[in-house]
């Protein structure tokens, strides 16, 4: 079940373009799903044999129907925005109600394994096979393997499930599944990496353009033809006055084309960072200058946050390379791959790792003019000077804009100083709120739409597939739970993110390592019976309140093993003891399934609550962890009262 979460989340993102920037839907839909399936565990109809067609039907829907959803406004900003398209408010809740139907169906079949067993021993097994599908996810990651892989593991562990019993309309689906997502594999001559779905097409001799997710992303073409093409990329070198550029940082390195300029612009050794492994690959591959075989660079494959953090070198010149993303960090939060990288606390990082005479340089196509003017404000601010600024508007219309700044004003000779006039700039992005991209500490309108959409569709689901609600009733300390861990486990994915990097292989233990304080928390339950639970909820309290004393920022100043020591002992602390309380109600439910489907709604609700985090940031949510156990706790209370 979780795995083929996973999957949807990774795969859907892939083919319904800008849906990479809402995953969490996948995962609200996803929830609310499992959770119907629960409530559905003792229902007449077993939904579990209609799952292969469901999921087959989805499938289908997406790789024959191509979406292209249309940007929501200046609000907030998605790179690769077409004019033309659905609206999201209209899309999104489209796949919400389809990825709920297939997960309601596979979890009514956990649901009914679940009712099987004593409900710590059901809970045990169902984090058990939570391990082995983030495992088996990070695995098939690990090797970039296309969605044939994802399909084919679905298909076996359906088959597998089904038995003897398997019919042949079943298998008729699971083969469908299978040669669909093949066909999409091997066809398209798509290369998947952990983050995109990578095209590649060669318009003309010399020039490769590379699409990710089907939204054009890289164009892979030689200095020369760069030079002609577009010789803003080459300025700074000109304005860099004296600078040895003996040591050359490039973070967004990409395909390349980025190492190359550098390199012709006198660069001796170039540390390469590029977070993508595929991307680069093409770049070794299609660069015909094949910068990544020079030995004067280094390539590394990591987020560039993480690796400034990490680098005791300091460096002539920094380059911030196009670093845009097109994908989020996980599918629980609003948080994407570059949002650390550009916050008042990664300037700073950047400007410690300058030598004297050095610079920094970053360039992008901004979008929007209050986008580049927080960026100039950001550098500014860090560096007590105002940067150059150079703007070109291309062929496409979309202005390429270029700010160079050095450790001394005296570093770059400027054509043109940014000034911030009388304009209204929105206040500099930081580690507690790193949403570059949006305007104002605000949820935006196609947000609030899309998310009061699925809420009516949430509770019309749950009644009428569900049945009455009145029997979770007794479990609303547990809907409480839901909320308060989902927000819990969403903290701590961005916190390590902004610790050790944003790279799937972090998410991934992250993950993996929430489920294993569960399941260490089930195993002590099973052991011990705590006989006042009251004193697990002043623990939890107090674990809450020293993870909100010590903000994540403040871990970045040790190294990087003291670091994880001290990350960890705070980030995972809560986790045990909350599901200690949890394990603890569980234990003794009358209905273990009705129990369960009630704490994975409350999970889809702290899902939908992950968004005021755009308001309030991310440490913030601390407190609404508590806030929510508090409400648990009182909802425990009058419930064993009125029993």
């Amino acid at each position: 079940m979780l795995f083929l979460e996973l999957a949807l989340i990774r795969w859907i993102g892939s083919d319904v373009i800008y849906l990479s920037y809402f995953s969490n839907f996948v995962l609200l839909g996803s929830f609310l799903g499992i959770g119907v399936g629960f409530l559905r565990a003792n229902a007449r109809t077993d939904l579990f044999a209609l799952a292969p067609a469901i999921l087959t039907v989805l499938v289908a829907f997406v790789l024959f129907f191509p979406v292209t959803v249309a940007c929501g406004g200046g609000q907030i900003i998605f790179f690769g925005c077409r004019p033309s398209g659905l609206p999201m408010w209209l899309v999104l809740p489209v796949l919400f109600c389809a990825v709920t139907a297939v997960m309601a169906a596979i979890g009514e079949g956990v649901a009914r394994a679940f009712a099987g067993f004593e409900p710590l021993e059901a809970y045990r097994l169902d984090i058990l096979g939570s391990l082995a599908g983030i495992v088996a996810i990070t695995l098939l990651a690990l090797c970039n393997a296309p969605p044939l892989a994802w399909a084919s593991v679905v298909a076996l562990a359906f088959a597998l499930l089904f038995g003897r019993a398997v019919t042949p309309l079943q298998l008729f689906f699971l083969a469908s599944l299978v040669i669909l997502l093949g066909a999409e594999s091997f066809s398209t001559g798509a290369r998947w990496s952990p983050y995109y779905k990578i095209t590649v097409v060669s318009p003309k001799a010399g020039m490769s353009l590379l699409s990710v997710n089907g939204i054009p992303h890289q164009v892979i073409e030689s200095v020369a033809m760069r030079r002609a093409d577009e010789p803003l990329y080459f300025v700074p070198y000109r304005r860099l006055a004296g600078n040895p550029l003996a040591n050359v940082l490039i973070v967004g390195a990409g395909n390349g084309s980025d190492v190359a300029i550098a390199l012709a612009g006198g660069a001796k050794h170039i540390d390469a960072v590029e977070i993508d492994p595929q991307i680069a690959a093409l770049g070794r591959e299609l660069n015909p200058d094949q910068p990544y075989a020079n030995p004067a660079v280094s390539l590394h494959i990591d987020d560039g946050r993480a690796f400034l953090q990490n680098a005791h070198i300091r460096y002539d010149l920094i380059i911030f390379a196009l670093p845009d993303s097109l994908s989020l960090v996980s599918g629980q939060s609003s948080l994407r791959l570059e949002s650390y990288l550009f916050t008042s606390e990664a300037m700073a990082a950047a400007r410690a790792h300058l030598m004297p005479g050095g610079a920094f340089v970053m360039y992008n196509y901004y979008r929007q003019p209050w986008l580049l003017d927080r960026l100039a404000r950001t550098l500014a601010l860090a560096y007590g000077h105002a940067p150059c600024s150079d703007s070109v508007v291309g062929g496409n219309g979309d202005r390429f804009s270029l700010l160079t700044i050095g450790l001394r004003a005296s570093a770059v000779r400027c054509a043109g100083v940014w000034t911030a006039g009388d304009r209204a700039i929105p206040a500099p992005a930081d580690d507690d709120h790193p949403f570059l991209y949006l305007q104002t500490r605000s949820i935006p309108a196609l947000y609030t739409i899309s998310l009061a959409i699925v809420a009516l569709l949430a509770l019309a689901i749950v009644r009428v597939a569900g049945g009455p609600l009145r029997p979770m009733g007794a479990y609303l300390d547990l809907f409480f739970m839901g909320a308060a861990f989902l927000l819990l486990e969403t903290k701590n994915v961005v916190q390590f993110a902004l610790l050790f990097g944003t790279t799937w292989l972090v998410n991934a233990l992250v993950f993996a390592g929430v489920l294993a304080c569960v399941l260490l928390a089930i195993e002590i339950a099973r052991r011990v019976r705590f006989a006042r639970p009251e004193g697990l909820y002043v623990a939890l309290f107090a674990a809450l309140a020293l993870a909100w004393a010590v903000p994540p920022q403040a871990l970045l100043a040790f190294d990087a093993p003291l670091r994880f020591v001290l990350a960890v002992a705070l980030a995972f602390a809560p986790i045990v003891l909350a599901n200690l309380i949890f394990a603890q109600r569980f234990r003794d439910t009358a209905a273990s399934t009705v129990a369960f489907g009630a704490n994975l709604l409350g999970a889809m609700a702290g899902g939908m609550a992950e968004y005021a985090s755009l308001v309030i940031g991310y440490r913030a949510l601390l407190p609404v962890v508590a806030l929510l156990y508090v409400l648990a706790f009182i909802a425990n209370r009058r419930s064993a009262t009125s029993s």
